[in-house]
């Protein structure tokens, strides 16, 4: 029976069972959507005007949940009125923490790392275990607004507000740029439009949820995406489950199918047409070698040959087309010795990855490279190995607990104990996914391995020249020993196409690679929302108003709010139409970067009265220095943008991905060291820590 007032349009029930009433309506309308495109696809709906109406109605919706959920209020901007039900803010939590990286970039790593790859799974899972331990209930308790709000406050410190906004800026930029790169990959495949054109066609699906709403807005387009989202993930993988197995549940077949891909690892280590291949890149990878050997005058016979290339082409009359290929070759030739020795050295590294066995990926039931009770190399390679992995678990774990977009999540419950309870449905609803992506990387590399490795490069199907097209880095054929059959070493996959290729190569029904697709975009989209909304938060509220103009009315900084979110959006797509990295790296940064800046600071601020505020940005600066320089010296392609001379310099063996695992800890000792050097906290400051102890469980 109904408590009393309960059916009141204002109480928190009726509020509840009026959101069960239109998200049940709007899964219905899904699944009917979904029926009616398959439909039409059986009929000969083309496949781009399917593609492209899974597009326009996913973010009409988006934007129709944006519009109608607009505001100016500061705390329904801000907090969404703090009156989220914990159910929904788990889902939107789900919604808002699987970004790209999840949707495509899980999967992706799974198939190309194999064991490896469920670093990410454990990492990423068990960062919310700390969320719910040791932050989200004590910042709920704090009832704010932002991360560098807690900061300002617990430090008494504007100094500490300024860092932890510039903290909270950079690492949900890095991560937002991702995001976008994603938009643009995933527009680009339904729409059929160039990547950078479909970059900022994406991008306005992302501004009309968060720009007039704020996170009122983002909230509740945030639940409808991850509805999308999961259907969109488990459908496929169950549909491919049944094909290979008949049986609907991949969570109990993929160890059966990952022994026959153990078996037929075997056959492809010792296939002769494998070695062939993998003897070319060798050798491939040996003359760079000798080019980088016999600089400068390895240079000067390059750029003659490509003379003499033209030269011959000209005497001969060929093809304009095939001149200036040649034309296009030598001006692509490196300029200096010094762009010479970096460009054939690195050509020189990704021949010989391309030379090891399995087209450089581990044996997928491995859990380690190398073997505990063999050679003295093999015993190193399996330490390493080893090591790198528990070391990617922790920075994970960790930069979950930093990150500022999750954090804020939090702020929007109306109480601390359904604080607790939506960190709990957050894990529920992101369980749902990363229980099925191990699954689906083995059953789409026994599809890879039994299906497509052997097939005559001239008949493979249309999608894989029209991804392609989309980016060589993704996806690329080279028949390096000519014979019209495509050899495992002869595909280059890239992790972050995996999860879209899913049904195209499962031969599923293109409505459903349309709706993979649409969920990307949702994925890419909810977390893109929060990250924007953190960002333009940080410089609107605790910079602009906390700091430079306390006096602002609300419209004034709400207004403000929505300027920053625009232009942070625009900057954010021209660097994604850069490509600038992997979705994964540019992910893992963000990571690192959260984890050693941000959690030394908030955990020690929560749990020890002695740190103050020189201690808490000494940790910030030491944590966030020491990973950002062992970014920069361990990884190769930042050292070649900075111009950095030399190899890339590993401590430990420690791959840059996991670079806090240095920052964090050297962030904890500054935070100890200079708060026991330096007089206590001011008495507010000490109010504050106490506040969030007080009386735990209880409502804020």
């Amino acid at each position: 029976m109904p408590a009393p007032g309960s059916d009141h349009p204002g109480h928190p029930d009726a509020f509840r069972r009026q959101l069960n009433r239109h998200y049940a309506a709007y899964t219905v309308g899904l699944i009917v959507l979904v029926a009616v495109l398959g439909l039409l696809e059986y009929w000969g709906m083309p496949k781009q005007w399917l593609g492209f109406s899974f597009l326009l109605l996913t973010v009409l919706v988006y934007a129709g949940i944006g519009i109608l959920s607009r505001t100016t209020d500061p705390v329904e901007y801000y907090v969404a009125g703090r009156r989220v039900p914990a159910f929904y803010n788990g889902m939107a939590a789900g919604a808002d923490w699987m970004s790209a990286a999840s949707f495509l970039g899980m999967a992706g790593s799974l198939y190309l790392s194999g064991y490896g790859g469920l670093a990410f799974v454990l990492g990423w899972t068990g960062g919310f275990c700390l969320v719910a331990l040791l932050l989200a209930p004590y910042l709920r308790r704090f009832a704010r607004f932002t991360i560098p709000d807690f900061l300002g406050e617990r430090f008494d410190s504007r100094a500490l507000r300024v860092m932890g906004a510039a903290a909270a800026v950079l690492v949900s930029f890095i991560y937002l740029v991702a995001q976008i790169y994603a938009v643009g990959l995933i527009t680009t495949r339904l729409t059929g439009l160039t990547f950078e054109i479909g970059v900022f066609v994406g991008l306005g699906g992302v501004l009309v949820c968060s720009f007039l709403g704020g996170m009122r807005a983002v909230t509740w387009t945030q639940v409808a995406q991850y509805i999308i989202m999961i259907l969109a993930y488990v459908l496929p993988v169950m549909w491919l489950s049944v094909q290979q197995t008949g049986w609907p549940l991949p969570q109990l077949t993929a160890g059966r199918q990952l022994q026959q891909i153990t078996a037929r690892e075997q056959v492809l280590l010792h296939d002769p047409k494998e070695l062939e291949v993998r003897g070319i890149y060798e050798r491939s990878a040996n003359d760079y070698e000798r080019m980088v050997a016999e600089l400068p005058q390895s240079l000067d016979l390059e750029r003659q040959a490509a003379s003499q290339r033209i030269a011959q082409l000209k005497a001969e009359d060929a093809p304009l087309a095939q001149i200036q290929a040649a034309e296009k070759s030598r001006a692509a030739l490196p300029r200096t010795e010094t762009q010479a020795r970096e460009e054939w050295a690195w050509a020189a590294r990704q021949q010989h990855q391309r030379a090891e066995p399995l087209a450089g990926m581990p044996p997928h039931a491995q859990p380690f490279a190398g073997n505990p009770d063999g050679t003295p190399q093999e015993r190193e390679t399996f330490d390493l190995a080893r090591r790198n992995f528990l070391a990617l678990v922790l920075v994970l774990m960790v930069g979950t607990a930093g990150l500022p977009h999750i954090l804020t999540r939090y702020y929007t419950t109306p109480s601390v104990a359904q604080a607790r309870s939506s960190v709990a449905w957050s894990l529920f609803f992101i369980a749902l996914l990363y229980l099925s992506a191990p699954a689906l990387a083995v059953l789409l590399k026994y599809e890879v391995f039994n299906h497509l490795v052997g097939m005559p490069i001239a008949e493979l199907p249309a999608w894989v020249r029209q991804w392609m097209r989309v980016d060589p880095t993704l996806l690329s054929i080279q028949d390096v020993n000519h014979d019209g059959i495509l050899q495992l070493g002869e595909l280059r996959l890239g992790g972050d196409v995996i999860m879209l290729l899913t049904p195209e190569l499962a031969r599923l029904p293109y409505v459903l690679a349309a709706m993979v697709a649409a969920g990307a975009l949702a994925a890419a989209l909810s977390t893109a929302d929060g990250l924007l909304l953190t960002i333009s938060s940080a410089l609107s509220h605790d910079i602009y108003y906390r700091v430079l103009h306390p006096t602002a009315s609300a419209t004034q900084r709400v207004t403000m709010s929505k300027a920053l979110l625009l232009a942070t959006a625009l900057t954010a797509a021209a660097v994604a139409t850069r490509k600038p990295a992997d979705i994964l790296l540019l992910v893992s940064a963000a990571f690192s970067l959260a984890g050693a800046s941000l959690v030394p600071a908030l955990v020690g601020g929560i749990f020890w009265r002695r740190a103050n505020k020189q201690g808490a940005g000494a940790a910030m600066l030491v944590g966030l220095g020491v990973t950002v320089y062992y970014m920069i010296i361990a990884h190769p392609g930042l050292r070649q943008a900075l111009g950095l001379p030399g190899e890339p310099q590993l401590w430990w063996g420690i791959q840059p991905m996991a670079a806090a695992v240095f920052g964090l800890p050297a962030g904890v000792l500054a935070l100890v060291l200079v708060s026991l050097a330096t007089p206590p906290g001011s008495p507010a400051a000490q109010a504050v820590q106490r506040q969030l102890h007080e009386v735990p469980g209880s409502s804020a």
